[in-house]
């Protein structure tokens, strides 16, 4: 082992355990929110940690199945039939990403504008709470897992669903929730913010909801929690039963175009969320270490891979296990590796324990996720920002929970640019009238840069300008224009203005754009 990584092992193996003490709960949670098995989430979390942990050069990102994610699980294995079709899916996903890192695809992250980015992250949480109260009241139905956003593919809506669990309550399982999600909360203040560092609450929230059911719910019928509402990890007593808990991809679905577009969808999601959360891990790292993005998408490509070939969720870097790893003081990537052989372990050796958690402690930490990921300060901060970033912000919230994820940050990207255009369009130049009570010439002085895109909006103001008067038109400060713009005003100029008696004057032409200035003159 390179000595940096040794001299560094006292920073790193207890960072390891803090980042493990996360990420357990959140494997669970993840697997149990998008409606798989759990064991596919742990999986995915070791993979994360182990395989992406060595080949990554990020010192500080942890990968793991992602909460960004689940929409698109639940939708692709609904739309494909299957959890092994949809692991062919991630397989691909991962042949992508290691296309995307060779070509030098790291930098299209930067071309996402962070309004949309944000309004997704926060439609994404609002959808994980949507999925989760009933489970966090007891209902733990499959049907509840076919919702991908407000509508249901088989009918009904998200609404509905939640009325329905609200007539199937669960007192105890609602207790655990509560209470979980208080410590969830009290874990947030300044005076336990410091031991979260050392002790993360949505792991105090697991151990207590498993002390409260075992030792005090048991002994009362009516909080009682039945089996049904615990986690169910298999329990493997031999090699041949380890062996059986791997799920393998279908690989006859290759031909299959969803399988495709679902391959897609990961990636771009995925490398997407793994670069967002690269950028900002290397902005907090004190030792202001910077990842090569491409051999990131590379390794996260081999990530995924090997996930889906066995049997495991998409994986992507995760803010939360990384932030986490950051404040636990790690210092090089062996923390990561670490946390991924724990978690492989905890599988192994301390199955039985996993299964006497309550799916209702877990829907807490969701609940809480999600919650923070919509944060309504968010929401203030996007509309004290202006209607530029707020508008896109909130029509790619309200696309992503009323339809999925893809197509909500579809239109959401498709109404940013449109409001950029829009406002291209409408400073391509400043209009000044004359002063009132004078008979001066209107001035339009052109901005830096016009394109086509501005060819109406100018033509216009010139059309609109009055008979008999005058005008000035100005490019002393611009560095481009278009050449339908410059014709357009060429053919105002020689002919249009003539026929109505307007005196027009053209200052900054004459040598960048090749049209000769015209002096200021009566027609």
């Amino acid at each position: 082992m390179n000595s940096k990584y040794l001299k560094n092992l006292k920073y790193d193996l207890p960072a390891g355990l803090v980042v493990f003490l996360v990420a357990l709960p959140l494997c669970l949670g993840i697997s149990l929110a998008s409606g798989t098995p759990f064991f596919s989430g742990i999986i995915a979390g070791v993979i994360g940690g182990i395989v992406i942990g060595t080949l990554s050069n990020s010192q500080l990102s942890v990968s793991g199945p992602a909460a960004g994610l689940v929409a698109i699980v639940i939708s692709a294995i609904a739309t494909l039939g299957s959890f092994e079709t949809f692991l062919l899916a991630v397989v691909l996903a991962g042949v992508f990403q290691v296309i995307l890192g060779f070509i030098k695809a790291g930098v299209l992250a930067y071309y996402f504008p962070s309004n949309v980015i944000k309004g997704m992250l926060s439609g994404i949480g609002i959808i994980i709470i949507l999925k989760q109260i009933p489970h966090a009241l007891g209902y733990d139905t499959e049907a509840f897992s076919e919702l991908t956003g407000f509508f249901k593919k088989n009918g009904g809506n998200a609404l509905q669903s939640l009325w329905e669990s609200f007539s199937h309550i669960s007192t105890g399982a609602t207790l655990i929730c509560l209470i979980g999600l208080g410590i969830l909360a009290a874990f947030e203040t300044p005076r336990l913010k410091k031991v979260s560092k050392i002790i993360p609450g949505g792991l105090v929230a697991v151990v207590v909801s498993v002390l409260i059911s075992e030792l005090v719910f048991r002994h009362i019928p009516a909080l009682t929690i039945s089996p049904e509402h615990l986690v169910n990890v298999p329990v493997a007593g031999s090699f041949s039963e380890i062996a059986a808990l791997f799920t393998f991809p279908d690989f006859t679905a290759i031909l299959n175009p969803q399988v495709w577009m679902v391959a897609l969808t990961i990636t771009a999601v995925a490398s997407i969320e793994t670069l967002l959360c690269i950028e900002a891990v290397d902005q907090l790292d004190p030792h202001k270490r910077f990842t090569n993005n491409n051999r990131e998408l590379v390794a996260q490509g081999i990530g995924n891979m090997t996930s889906g070939l066995i049997g495991g969720l998409p994986i992507t870097s995760v803010i939360v296990r990384s932030s986490a790893n950051l404040n636990a003081n790690a210092r090089t990537k062996v923390s990561a590796i670490f946390h991924g052989v724990l978690l492989f372990a905890s599988v192994l050796l301390i199955p039985v324990v996993l299964n006497k958690i309550p799916l209702a402690s877990l829907a807490a930490i969701l609940i809480y996720t999600g919650y923070k990921l919509a944060r309504p300060v968010l929401f203030k901060e996007m509309f004290a920002n202006g209607k530029y970033q707020w508008k896109p912000f909130l029509v790619t919230v309200i696309s992503v929970v009323m339809f999925d994820l893809l197509a909500g940050v579809g239109i959401g990207l498709a109404y940013s640019v449109y409001y950029i255009l829009k406002g291209n369009f409408r400073n391509a130049f400043f209009y000044y009238p004359p002063e009132a009570g004078t008979s001066g010439p209107v001035r339009m002085v052109l901005s830096e840069e016009v394109s086509f895109l501005n060819k109406a909006n100018i033509k216009e103001s010139l059309e609109a300008i009055p008979r008999n008067s005058s005008i000035v038109i100005d490019a002393s400060n611009s560095s481009y224009i278009d050449f339908d713009v410059l014709q357009g005003i060429k053919e105002f100029v020689d002919y249009k203005s003539k026929y109505r008696n307007i005196s027009c004057r053209l200052v900054g032409f004459d040598k960048q754009f090749s049209l000769e200035e015209v002096p200021a003159a009566a027609h």
